[in-house]
């Protein structure tokens, strides 16, 4: 019996698992019977393979038969699989120093859309060793000039109903995460934010953004309304201007953002990494523990009545006190000193 190995090398082994793998994936898994597959590769072998293979397509396209013939299709899909695993970029970049852990959108092809690959090293990148006290601040950021393009619209239109929930869930795990996260998680943009990417700094603690930086909720153009952005936005920004925002999907410059309260401050270009680096320091003097009880009380306290919120507060406020971090500070600013902190 002819082997394809008998018809290729390694180079053109790879050129036919691409064009099966890119062409013919979907079509595999919804075709279990080979031999309506194998007619599928017939048809198609004048048109899609002829184009990319060109004067190589015949000697390709009889290795890619043989390929069918050989193999199960249990064992093809191993293969697709493994390939897959294999060649997959990482979509992040994370780096950690003096206690700043900083984690860079690094997806330019796709404008750092939010996919599930990327949120899932977003969220493995957020929640990993949080029990660390070295830890002080987490840094959300990107490369290029667009911080984040939202949803991946591509993947989205490609799945049903029930694989778009798990898409969205994916995205709420992350913005949990940011308000569990025993730190603060400053998102610092310099560039563009549509769609998602504003739902995901609209949940961060903090934004700091270059002067350049832009904001839009333009979904409803191709008919999506920005139903989960909009959750956020209009936690941090007002009626009037959310609503413009959302319903006539033109950009909020970075001073209109800041004024709206869209973002916590302004930078010039040039000053962004000096003015996260100096709002880092002033957090990584603090108590840890302080911050991270300060935090949990900060969040909880927006869901009350103000009258709860103010009995809650003299709760917190009296343990706080009992605190030898408090103590120690209390101390220290009697004896005009810098503190030394315990966590504790």
């Amino acid at each position: 019996m002819i082997s394809f190995l008998d018809f290729v090398n390694k180079n053109q082994l790879i050129q036919i698992c691409r064009v099966i793998f890119y062409h013919f994936c979907q079509l595999v898994l919804k075709n279990k019977n080979k031999s309506k597959l194998l007619l599928i590769l017939n048809k198609v072998d004048t048109i899609a393979i002829h184009n990319e293979l060109k004067k190589k397509n015949r000697i390709m396209f009889q290795t890619a038969r043989i390929f069918l013939n050989r193999f199960s299709l249990s064992s093809f899909r191993t293969l697709r699989r493994n390939s897959a695993t294999k060649t997959r970029r990482k979509l992040t970049e994370t780096t950690e120093k003096n206690g700043i852990r900083e984690i860079i959108l690094n997806d330019p092809r796709t404008r750092h859309s939010l996919s599930m690959d990327m949120m899932a090293e977003l969220y493995n990148e957020i929640t990993r060793n949080l029990e660390n006290e070295a830890l002080r601040v987490i840094v959300l950021s990107s490369t290029g000039p667009v911080f984040s393009a939202g949803h991946n619209l591509k993947e989205i239109s490609d799945v049903g109903p029930e694989k778009s929930r798990k898409i969205f869930d994916r995205l709420l795990s992350i913005i949990k995460a940011i308000q569990k996260a025993p730190v603060p998680v400053i998102a610092k943009v310099d560039g563009l934010v549509t769609g998602a990417g504003c739902q995901l700094i609209a949940s961060c603690d903090m934004v700091i953004c270059s002067e350049r930086s832009s904001f839009r909720l333009a979904t409803a153009d191709i008919g999506i309304f920005a139903s989960t952005p909009a959750v956020a936005i209009t936690r941090v920004m007002p009626r009037m201007k959310s609503f413009h925002m959302l319903f006539t999907g033109l950009p909020l410059n970075s001073s209109d953002a800041y004024i709206a309260g869209l973002v916590s401050c302004v930078a010039r270009k040039n000053d962004l990494d000096n003015e996260v680096a100096l709002i880092c320091e002033n957090i990584s003097n603090k108590s840890r523990i302080v911050m991270q009880i300060g935090k949990q009380f900060f969040y909880k306290q927006l869901e009350m009545d103000i009258w709860d919120a103010y009995m809650l507060a003299e709760e917190v406020l009296v343990k706080n006190l009992k605190m030898n971090d408090a103590q120690e500070g209390l101390e220290s600013f009697f004896e005009k000193r810098s503190p030394k902190w315990t966590n504790s």
